[in-house]
């Protein structure tokens, strides 16, 4: 399932543990005691609480629950015990039978290992320009191993002392991305502490990024080609945008409004729709520049990002959908007569919200758009909410 369905209190659960690691962060370096690594504030512990597993084991779950009302109270009756002196031990007493009749989770289940950058954030913005340099310094430093596809069957996999895994799978994408950059610069290793993956520190923070990005781009790609979905959410390259009579701007800027980009070639006439933004794909050779529609990219990162996430080495003509909050969501291919929820590449296995069974939507296009918004894209990576 590549879009978390609504889950009542578990997803406000599980971001609160994240707003609430974040914050202790933020304050422990605005205090001066949390050092840095790597650009951004340092996690000074090996520890960090996880949402992932809490998805699997709702037990748990609940009982973590349960453990933060308690917490709360027992920090209510510490504060009643300094404000009011007639009944200071009443509540003092209080505090220790409630952390004693507290369900603890298992913290097994909550705490996962933590590396000094694994909140950091990448800096990047997941664009174009990232993604292009992330391919070269991927082809030089870890086709070897991962392969050029990314599925870890390259030259070198079979003398690794692990074989490498399949980067199109679940297991870059359950990883926080500061978790992959220390990976990435530091290596990798066994419980035993044997080395399983070589560091590769000669890497700046900012070539590290650019390869994390193309490793999802590449690995959206793979998954669209063997499962046609994109098994895990991937967000919309960004890139500059040439509006006619406008300054330039970003792809990014247009978050809050639906985007559709057209990749020039063999499509049919494009129509401006007020439902969404259109941005035309233009190749960088200028070969379809006389199809341009209003506002147009043609830079060759943004052509080569979309054919890599798209999983096509022939672009021309199709057409993606983006949601309101950067998610690319649906893929209309060369000569399909319209949109259809069919087109729904990213999503829950779910009706839609709202959609009565057996009712016919007015238009294909309003139909998906009708899901995509009901179906807002929640999923965990690295056990944070995105």
């Amino acid at each position: 399932m590549t879009v978390l369905a609504d889950a009542g209190w578990l997803n406000p659960l599980i971001a609160l543990l994240q707003d609430a690691q974040l914050g202790l962060l933020r304050l422990l370096a605005w205090l001066g005691l949390a050092g840095t690594s790597h650009g951004q504030p340092a996690w000074p512990w090996g520890l960090r609480l996880t949402g992932e597993n809490l998805l699997i084991d709702l037990g748990q779950a609940r009982r973590l629950a349960l453990t933060l009302v308690v917490l709360a109270l027992a920090t209510l009756c510490l504060l009643l015990a300094w404000a009011w002196r007639g009944r200071r031990w009443f509540f003092a007493a209080a505090v220790p039978l409630l952390l004693l009749v507290a369900p603890w989770p298992a913290a097994e289940v909550v705490l996962v290992p933590a590396y000094p950058t694994s909140f950091h954030r990448s800096p990047t913005g997941f664009s174009a320009d990232a993604i292009a340099q992330g391919r070269a310094l991927y082809a030089a430093q870890c086709a070897g191993c991962h392969g050029a596809d990314g599925r870890g069957q390259g030259p070198l996999a079979a003398a690794q002392p692990v074989w490498p895994p399949d980067l199109a799978g679940p297991l870059l994408w359950r990883r926080a991305d500061g978790d992959l950059l220390w990976r990435v610069l530091h290596g990798a290793k066994d419980r035993r502490g044997r080395p399983t993956m070589p560091a590769f520190e000669r890497l700046t923070d900012s070539e590290a990024w650019a390869v994390i990005d193309f490793m999802k781009a590449q690995g959206a790609g793979q998954s669209l080609r063997t499962t046609s979905i994109w098994r895990q959410p991937i967000g919309l390259p960004d890139a500059v945008v040439r509006c006619a009579g406008r300054e330039p701007r970003r792809l990014a800027s247009w978050r809050g409004q639906r985007l559709r980009i057209v990749a020039a070639g063999a499509t049919p006439e494009l129509r401006e729709d007020p439902r969404m933004v259109t941005v035309q794909l233009l190749p960088a050779d200028g070969s379809a520049a006389g199809q341009a529609a209003d506002c147009v990219t043609d830079s060759a990162a943004a052509w080569d990002a979309f054919a890599l996430i798209a999983g096509t080495d022939r672009l021309a003509g199709t057409q993606l959908l983006a949601d309101r909050d950067g998610w690319l969501r649906a893929r209309s291919r060369p000569g399909d007569a319209g949109w259809s929820e069919d087109d729904l590449l990213c999503r829950t296995d779910a009706a839609p919200r709202g959609t009565a069974a057996g009712a016919a939507p007015a238009d294909g296009l309003g139909a998906l758009i009708a899901r995509m918004d009901s179906e807002p894209v929640r999923f965990l990576k690295g056990g944070f909410v995105h």
